[in-house]
């Protein structure tokens, strides 16, 4: 293993295994919806992995969302204002979800903050954030 130098798949594979994490892409994926109570992040054909660490399943959703406000569907072929989505802020910049940011403080035995500045800088992936802090030897 070489610090801080390059990774081919087959490196990344290996120290994934010996962390006991396993990933899967999920094919075919048309579409993630994932609803609060007043909106809605409608993923149209992401890219969806599952990361199973130590028997526990993180699904990771990549792609750009739309965000609408929740409500009552609109009946098909509706052109009223109704039918038509809200425009949305743009979305300020999130902290990754308090489980990844947890996993990888444990995994790879990191400060909060070191975990949340790697998790960042892997576009939320919680496996590359974890490689990247080994890879650095720290």
């Amino acid at each position: 293993m070489m610090p801080g130098g390059p990774r081919n798949q087959r490196q990344m594979e290996l120290m994934m295994r010996r962390l006991g994490m396993k990933t899967e892409e999920v094919p075919g994926v048309e579409e993630v919806v994932v609803r609060t109570r007043t909106h809605e992040h409608v993923f149209r054909a992401p890219e969806v992995t599952i990361l199973t660490v130590q028997g526990v399943r993180t699904y990771q959703v990549v792609g750009a969302p739309e965000i609408r406000p929740r409500g009552p569907a609109p009946p098909a072929g509706s052109v009223g204002p109704s039918a038509r989505a809200a425009p949305s802020a743009p979305a300020a910049p999130a902290t990754p979800p308090e489980e990844d940011i947890r996993l990888v403080m444990e995994q790879a035995n990191v400060s909060r903050e070191e975990a949340i500045e790697a998790l960042c800088q892997s576009g939320g992936a919680p496996a590359e954030a974890i490689l990247k802090i080994l890879s650095r030897g720290g």
